[in-house]
């Protein structure tokens, strides 16, 4: 029987078109954002940087859904938890402690704006806006722009459960329905808006049973499962691609931390709850996977960790160092300049 369930383990990712050193580089995606995210609650504790909004419990979700599309090519519009999300799709660690440091070679917004607030014409991440789920007509106009041109790009979305709740996402997914924009849209719910549980600001069982009334399908997938987040996704991004239009696509994960490093959670959340979606935490399910199909072993673990932990040193010193913008560039990149 153990030999059984090793077989069928084994060919799970192959069945989706993703080799060995593909699964691998999943899991190495996800461990280096969940130890740039625990090393930057640290810095805030320390007083090192101002402010943090944490991914944690979420990085299957958004690597997964990462990898069925094309770097530097498809259209990116991350919220502001998609740390994972970003790694995934060409950003450095270095870049975003840049970023948290408020540093001047921040390529975000060369450290104007908070953390989470990503933004990279190189890798096509369009810049996003501290008002929740501005994002998501901005990703269905982009769609609409590459249909236009006849241009071969998918766009993604990304935004949490409250934002399903803001007028920009019935607009977006509206726009997006009645003219059958190449977008996927993903709620990552994390059950909280903020402090509101999710029963106390949705009214349907599921958010993407809000998807027919656009008239595209809507998905639901275990968050804490990156090969399934990136089968349904890829399904999406196949789908826009034949000319379909968009797909909502809810992927169910739990926010582990705090909303923010300003919030105490336990005071509309129990320990208990916290507790119990710890012992579901995706990255130890993942690196269970992977040891059972033979792709990870104890040696080759301690040698990414070891490499992962390297590279978030170096990208803390490296940001620590680097120098904060000038006074005089304050108004820089704000107004246009006739001179270039």
């Amino acid at each position: 029987m153990k030999q059984e369930i090793s077989a069928v383990s084994t060919t799970r990712h192959e069945q989706l078109g993703l080799t060995d050193a593909q699964v691998l580089e999943i899991y190495r995606t996800m461990l280096l954002a969940r130890k740039f995210d625990e090393r930057s609650l640290l810095l805030q504790r320390a007083g090192k940087i101002n402010f943090h909004v944490s991914g944690i419990g979420q990085e299957a979700a958004q690597v997964g859904a990462a990898f069925a599309f094309r770097k530097q090519h498809d259209y990116f519009l991350p919220y502001y938890r998609d740390y994972a999300f970003v790694l995934a799709v060409g950003m450095t660690a270095r870049e975003l402690m840049l970023s948290i440091f408020a540093k001047a070679e921040d390529p975000n917004s060369a450290g104007r704006q908070m953390p989470g607030h990503f933004g990279s014409k190189r890798l096509n991440i369009v810049t996003g806006s501290s008002p929740v789920t501005t994002q998501v007509p901005h990703a269905a106009g982009i769609a609409l722009a590459a249909k236009m041109k006849k241009q071969d790009i998918v766009t993604y979305v990304s935004f949490g459960d409250g934002s399903s709740n803001q007028g920009d996402f019935h607009e977006g997914c509206n726009f997006a329905g009645v003219h059958k924009l190449p977008v996927v849209f993903v709620c990552e719910n994390n059950q909280y808006a903020i402090s509101v549980p999710y029963a106390k600001q949705v009214a349907c069982e599921s958010i993407a049973d809000r998807a027919i009334g656009y008239g595209f399908p809507g998905v639901r997938v275990d968050g804490n499962d990156p090969l399934e987040v990136y089968r349904v996704t890829k399904e999406a991004h196949e789908r826009a691609q034949r000319g379909e239009g968009p797909t909502l696509i809810e992927t169910v994960v739990y926010r582990i931390s705090p909303h923010s490093t300003s919030d105490n959670d336990l005071v509309y959340r129990t320990k208990e709850e916290v507790d119990y979606h710890k012992g579901r935490d995706p990255i130890p399910r993942f690196r269970e996977y992977l040891h059972a199909c033979g792709v990870l072993n104890d040696s080759l673990e301690a040698e990414v960790e070891e490499e992962v932990t390297a590279v978030i040193k170096e990208a803390t010193e490296y940001a620590d160092r680097a120098p904060f913008p000038q006074p005089e560039d304050t108004l820089k990149y704000v107004y246009g300049d006739e001179s270039v």
